[in-house]
């Protein structure tokens, strides 16, 4: 999943941007408003985490600018304006939810998992397909029960591949997921991935469409 921070806070971006992607989300982070709105119209991210007092413009001018662009992804705005007309107006804008400085990162992963479910076809913290069950909130991974050990990166482009089931992820789209602007990729990253999945996941369970990319053609199930 990736998220989109829009923060201006250098010290509280770092710490953010860590948070995010120990949680399993690939995260790319702007500090001007004009960058944020670049970027959305150059590779709409899934998520987006904007701060209002940004020094070039206003956090709502973006956000109203996005959704008039056709930016329907969810929208957590993130800022010390916490009074209830701030709020309302934020929400008025197009915003999913609205969290005030300062706060405890705990309460910002939940809150992104939450609006995250609204993206998906699974509705709880729980994906569940045949034997292999994710859990969102711990990150455990289990088939037939059984615990299973993943790396980050293999956490990640299962929990993309399930949450997305019966949808053909192209390698694109998993790269996107999995890695931030900046970060080296080499040609064949996930195709290795998905050789390491495979070797811990029931036979078939990710299948190959040659040319495109990679589906979970199972009916996840919600628990």
């Amino acid at each position: 999943m990736q998220v989109l921070l829009v923060e201006d806070n250098t010290l509280l971006a770092i710490a953010i941007v860590k948070a995010l992607k120990t949680a399993g989300f690939s995260v790319n982070h702007v500090e001007r408003g004009k960058l944020a709105l670049a970027a959305i119209s150059t590779s709409a991210p899934d998520l987006l985490v904007l701060d209002l007092g940004l020094p070039d413009q206003d956090g709502l001018e973006v956000l109203k600018v996005a959704r008039k662009s056709g930016f329907s992804n969810p929208v957590l705005i993130l800022t010390a304006r916490d009074s209830t007309p701030d709020k309302v107006q934020g929400l008025d804008a197009g915003a999913d939810d609205y969290l005030a400085k300062p706060f405890e990162i705990d309460e910002l992963l939940a809150r992104l998992r939450a609006l995250e479910r609204r993206l998906g076809n699974v509705k709880s913290h729980t994906i569940a397909i045949d034997d292999v069950e994710i859990d969102t909130n711990s990150h455990e991974v289990t088939v037939a029960g059984a615990g299973i050990t993943m790396s980050r990166r293999e956490y990640m482009l299962l929990k993309a591949l399930m949450e997305s089931a019966n949808k053909i992820q192209t390698r694109d789209a998993l790269d996107s997921k999995l890695y931030s602007w900046g970060e080296e990729v080499s040609s064949n990253t996930v195709e290795v991935h998905i050789h390491n999945l495979r070797k811990k996941l029931p036979a078939g369970f990710i299948q190959t469409v040659r040319g495109v990319g990679y589906i979970v053609r199972h009916q996840s199930k919600q628990v």
